[in-house]
């Protein structure tokens, strides 16, 4: 049966607008219609005012709820995650496992495909960031686990090819000629992070394929006045999509605002980089065999160094808009539009719209999460 979402704002992905209704049925969108249309006889429920967006897509998720994918490959910890992470907003997300051995990147390879296979919601495929980087700027990245790719490794990342849509962060200085453009042309998403890459290292990776900037400004090297570096090449380029942490411990929100005005409009994504902190209690975690600490909305190991982060993408909707300054369409489109169309599912996701997928979030006037739907199930809160 249909079910219409009545009295509410609704964002497009492009404006929002007042008055109208939106008809959902068998996960997906059917239309948009007047409120004047709705009949008694129709399934609708009252949003109370609230504004009714694109659901948010996170790239980049270590883990919630207590569970760091690196310490449970598993599918149920990935459903675990995703349930975490939708109390916040996310709708679709990438599980993602950092660097560790090549036994534990299978086992989350594998995790994935029976995730995907078990219509976990809000799962789209996996992000395997690392092991294939640079030990200069390795950050919380064990440096035991990096290495030098192989053709088996070759092989191994290639199967990310076969889980919906997925994701591989490395250092295009540590990868041999071609390697790039191999996992391009499987269908894998590759990103560049952990990264002392030079400014042509970087664009030649973009023209092979490369399309991503994994946590810009964290663990690259820096702008400078005569060598650019991944941060300089990842502005100046057009074409790729830069993750951006906006949790005020990461970058500084000047540097941000900075680099939102420098970069191409549409080519910024907000990104969590959450590990297990987010809907979890406690203060002290595990993360891959040594201990981070949670303070004041930031995770660091002991000695200071960054480790992930306790954001959410709710929060990171609303600190664009209040830090950055952004208006509140632009915030809504880097969380779910952008992410989409990064990921090359902006034919699906992103958008409401006829025949795109009902996977949708409301929010309240201070961007608190109300209800989610993926796939037009309520997650039942409202």
């Amino acid at each position: 049966m249909a079910l219409i979402l009545t009295n509410c704002r609704i964002f497009t992905g492009s404006i929002i607008l007042q008055g109208q209704a939106l008809q959902i049925e068998d996960g997906k969108i059917v239309k948009l219609m007047a409120q004047s249309d709705i009949s008694a006889d129709d399934n609708a429920i009252d949003l109370h005012g609230h504004l009714l967006a694109p659901g948010f897509i996170d790239t980049q998720v270590n883990g919630g709820a207590g569970v760091l994918f690196n310490n449970s490959p598993t599918s149920n910890a990935i459903k675990t995650i995703g349930e975490a992470h939708r109390t916040f907003g996310t709708t679709g997300y990438l599980p993602t496992l950092i660097s560790d051995d090549f036994e534990t990147m299978q086992l989350a390879i594998d995790a994935t495909k029976q995730a995907l296979a078990d219509k976990i919601p809000g799962v789209l495929g996996v992000h395997l960031e690392g092991p294939f980087l640079n030990t200069a700027r390795k950050g919380v990245h064990p440096e035991e686990k990096l290495r030098n790719p192989n053709s088996d490794s070759l092989q191994l990342l290639k199967q990310v090819a076969q889980l919906g849509t997925s994701m591989v962060t490395l250092a295009p200085e540590v990868v041999p000629e071609g390697f790039i453009k191999s996992l391009c042309e499987a269908g894998v998403v590759v990103s560049m992070g952990h990264s002392d890459a030079s400014y042509d290292c970087v664009i030649q990776a973009v023209e092979d394929g490369a399309s991503g900037i994994t946590h810009l400004f964290n663990a690259m090297s820096p702008l400078t006045s005569r060598e650019p570096g991944v941060v300089g090449a990842a502005l100046d380029d057009p074409h790729s999509w830069c993750g951006i942490i906006v949790d005020g411990h990461h970058v500084h929100p000047a540097t941000l605002k900075t680099a939102i005005r420098a970069k191409a409009k549409g080519k910024m994504i907000l990104v969590s980089d959450a590990v297990q902190t987010v809907g979890a209690a406690g203060v002290e975690f595990d993360l891959a065999g040594q201990s981070v600490f949670r303070k004041n909305g930031k995770v660091t190991t002991a000695d200071g160094t960054l480790a992930g982060s306790d954001l959410d993408m709710a929060s990171a909707v609303r600190n664009t808009v209040q830090m950055l300054g952004i208006e509140i369409e632009e915030a809504l489109r880097m969380a779910s539009l952008y992410p989409a169309q990064f990921l090359s599912l902006d034919h699906q996701l992103g958008r409401i719209a006829e025949n795109y997928r009902a996977d949708l979030v409301l929010l309240d006037d201070d961007f608190q999460v109300v209800e989610t739907w993926i796939s037009g199930e309520a997650c039942g809160t409202l």
